[in-house]
């Protein structure tokens, strides 16, 4: 087969060379997304993993047309490139946290491939051809909405794919018009729509699936790196460093409402560790972060402060707000059993808060701190409240959690 023909002193591919191409950096793409993303486990990367796999499939099988197997081969990749696009389609979804069945998509690459079968494929390449223009552009057009409405942490990428999805699901709805208007073997459908044009449109918009798989694979590991230096990796709470960090950051924020800290130890820890063994230790200390994740607003901050020691700074809390939520940790935490049934160990609380005007969150610390230590002074498995001076009064507490 020849592999270019001269016309009219251009280079002009034949219909094999074209798909050859394709194929070949389809495969490419299909290495590149499994090697640079093999530790990484997304559904919409495995959904466009397998989408590249059956265009690549899909495309082989078109390189048997003007042979003897063009009988069945044709309507096979014509269904295998429909289903890609509806595996497109599926990643796209679970971008929006959506679940993508695989029943739905079986469907449109059956009535794809049965169109082809039933219309003589044996003699015509393009038997079934708009049933197959038309799914094609369907199932882009899907992954085309579904990407535009993906969540806002991953707008800029998905938004240029959704757009590239558009303008090939357009391409081939005019693709498809044309085939109607004019037919297949059309000075303008051989021109604008054929084996060349159509290849590079799915070039576009197969590079453009395996970038957009890369970089949100690549944030996705940012994200973990970033939440692995961050956080405590036996409670899952912010480590030192990062809460003081944000506390910081939010305490700087001009809002007029204040903030309430939490300074929480637990009562007779060592002993735990010395009768129970560092098991129930930890056991204790994983309870307790729980109880407190399970006490606090979204928009709190807890962390772990060292040791057995813990903080939470609540944004726009009052004293007595705060003071409260000490005393639901406790009653969280009471209500839980550790290994072999053992009770979790008390608690004791300093407690502090500001009122409109920023205070320094060190200063806020030290005064929270000594409330602990007051605590601790007073019999333990309590909470002990002492306000900065120079903010609202607030009644002093000194009391066992309810």
């Amino acid at each position: 087969m020849v592999a270019a023909a001269l016309q009219e002193g251009a280079i002009v591919l034949d219909p094999f060379s074209v798909r050859m191409v394709l194929g070949l950096v389809t495969l490419a793409l299909i290495v590149i997304s499994c090697v640079s993303s093999q530790r990484r486990h997304s559904a919409y990367a495995g959904w466009w993993r397998v989408a590249l796999c059956l265009f690549f499939v899909g495309n082989a099988a078109f390189l048997l047309n003007g042979t003897a197997s063009q009988f069945w081969a044709n309507p096979l990749g014509k269904a295998l490139v429909v289903a890609g696009t509806f595996c497109l389609w599926a990643g796209a979804r679970t971008l929006r946290d959506r679940r993508a069945t695989p029943w739905l998509l079986v469907p449109a690459p059956l009535l794809s491939g049965l169109a082809s079968a039933l219309d003589d494929p044996g003699s015509g390449v393009w038997s079934g051809g708009l049933t197959y223009l038309s799914l094609t552009m369907l199932g882009i057009s899907l992954a085309a909405v579904e990407l535009w409405f993906a969540r806002p942490g991953r707008s800029r990428i998905t938004t240029f794919l959704s757009l590239i999805a558009a303008l090939t699901a357009l391409y081939y709805l005019s693709r498809g018009i044309t085939f109607m208007a004019a037919g297949p073997n059309s000075a303008v459908f051989l021109d604008f729509f054929g084996y060349a044009p159509a290849a590079l449109m799915h070039l576009m918009l197969l590079v453009s699936v395996s970038s957009t798989m890369n970089t949100l694979s690549n944030k996705q590991l940012i994200k973990r790196l970033r939440e692995r230096a961050e956080r405590d990796h036996l409670t899952g709470l912010l480590n030192r460093g990062a809460f003081l960090d944000l506390a910081a950051r939010s305490l700087a924020r001009p809002s007029g409402r204040g903030a309430a800290l939490i300074l929480a130890d637990l009562d007779h820890f060592k002993a735990i560790n010395d009768e129970h063994g560092h098991s129930a230790g930890d056991a204790a200390l994983r309870a307790f972060a729980a109880a407190c994740t399970a006490s606090v607003r979204s928009t709190d901050l807890v962390g772990r402060y060292g040791g057995e020691e813990f903080i939470l700074f609540l944004p726009g809390a009052s004293q007595q707000r705060a003071e409260a939520i000490a005393s639901e940790i406790s009653d969280h935490l009471q209500s839980m059993r550790g290994p072999d049934g053992l009770p979790f160990p008390t608690v004791s609380y300093g407690v502090t808060s500001t009122g409109t005007d920023v205070q320094d969150l060190s200063f806020m610390i030290n005064v929270a701190d000594a409330a602990l230590y007051s605590a601790k002074a007073q019999g333990r498995n309590r909470v002990v409240g002492a306000v900065p001076a120079g903010t609202e009064p607030a009644p002093e507490a000194s009391r066992p959690p309810s």
